[in-house]
């Protein structure tokens, strides 16, 4: 999109017709006039997901059983599509797995991380990264007899908080809330200057930000399935550990498919070589298969193309709400400098949830996130320029009217 020519409507449509990327549209299922911002929380069904889990449930489950394991490679299932994924971070495929929750993997890897410095008893964070990974540092932390401290400073001064007590530099690469993108190789850098390993939080930049985690020289790496890669709620996530650590230690979940002979049956553990002894339980085959389509639509696509296209439409979002929405309240939180963005925009709004409800009962759905952002996530394969056009046509018609100000957008929901 040209950034000198004047923004309409008219000039939006024609944006979209010479997009590089205008043919993905097409392969996902999109409701007619609803504009979806929020595939960094949820992504859209691709519509070969349907045609694959028939095919999964009809033909390979309900034909062939428990043959499936080995017709049909289930068994291989968690290896082949982390080796997808690695194709997307920057990763060799036996360094990345798929397998269990992010929460979990963080568990995981985090415990790894940890026994690698037992002369070190920090992990080092920020109070705004994502709650779970607080909350499971919290958990191991109690697990392992209250001997490490989970220290929280600002983001802004991270560098100058990384010292010899460092053990683990847990950080997520985007921040949830605000869409703020952490330079992943300097802090990596930083990290290992001081002694200290890295363990990354990918699950807001998987699928939307080029990564090239061996080039960072980055430890560990987690991330979730169901935001820009498709995959569907709640899907498989994964996890990613450098070679070079793989075999020093053994994750501490150790579940039966981590096991290096898993169908002998022994009833001693012996961790697998490799990528494989992170695995825990039995891999789940629907969702994996459903988690695989959505990963084939993103390398069938060109991590340039997505992140320059993901920038132009958070450009044009942030200068279309601030021409078109000034003197609403509106307060951008998000970066406007391309190098420290994510692919979403958030602004603050004294009555940021009422807002967000007024918005998707007008068809535009994003999110809200606590005490008073309301989060806008930009997906390059399937939004177009005309629906930032629109969006932001939609929120200023609420707004002129006070459409937000209603009763039933107040009404605090369970998922927000």
């Amino acid at each position: 999109m040209p950034h000198d020519a004047p923004v309409s409507r008219t000039t939006l449509i024609t944006s979209d017709a010479a997009d590089p990327l205008a043919r993905f549209r097409d392969l996902f299922h999109m409701p007619d006039d609803l504009i979806y911002l929020d595939g960094n929380s949820l992504g859209p069904l691709p519509k070969r997901t349907v045609e694959r889990m028939q095919q999964v449930v009809q033909d390979e489950w309900g034909r062939l059983l428990i043959r499936g394991w080995t017709a049909c490679d289930w068994i291989n299932a968690p290896s082949r599509i982390g080796g997808k994924i690695a194709r997307l971070i920057g990763a060799h495929p036996d360094e990345v797995i798929c397998a269990d929750s992010t929460s979990v993997n963080l568990f995981k890897t985090l415990a790894a991380a940890l026994a690698l410095k037992p002369g070190r008893h920090v992990i080092l964070s920020t109070p705004d990264n994502f709650p779970t990974d607080l909350y499971m540092a919290q958990g191991l932390i109690r697990h392992l007899g209250g001997v490490h401290e989970l220290r929280l400073v600002d983001g802004e001064r991270i560098e100058d908080h990384l010292n010899d007590q460092v053990a683990v530099l847990l950080l997520t690469h985007v921040n949830y809330k605000t869409g703020r993108m952490y330079d992943l190789a300097h802090l990596t850098q930083r990290a290992h200057a001081c002694g200290a390993l890295t363990l990354w939080d990918l699950a807001h930049s998987t699928g939307a930000v080029p990564m090239d985690l061996n080039g960072a020289e980055v430890d560990f790496a987690v991330g979730c399935g169901y935001k820009y890669l498709n995959g569907g709620p709640g899907a498989p996530a994964y996890l990613f550990v450098a070679r070079r650590w793989q075999t020093v230690f053994s994750q501490p979940l150790s579940g039966w498919m981590g096991h290096a002979t898993p169908f002998a049956f022994d009833p001693v553990y012996e961790p697998a070589p490799g990528i494989g002894r992170y695995l825990c339980g039995t891999p789940p085959i629907l969702s994996m298969a459903a988690l695989e389509c959505g990963i084939d639509l993103l390398l069938d696509a060109d991590m340039q193309q997505i992140r320059a296209k993901s920038l132009a439409l958070t450009d044009l979002f942030i200068q279309l709400v601030e021409m078109r929405c000034a003197g609403y309240g509106l307060e951008l939180m998000t970066p406007r400098d391309h190098a420290i963005r994510g692919s979403q925009v958030s602004f603050r709004h004294p009555q940021g949830y009422a807002l967000m409800q007024a918005l998707i009962a007008a068809g535009v759905i994003g999110d809200f996130r606590a005490p008073d952002i309301v989060r806008f996530g930009f997906a390059p394969l399937y939004l177009r320029f005309v629906d930032v056009w629109d969006a932001v046509d939609r929120m200023l018609h609420i707004l002129e009217a006070r459409a937000w100000d209603r009763e039933e957008f107040r009404q605090v929901k369970q998922v927000t």
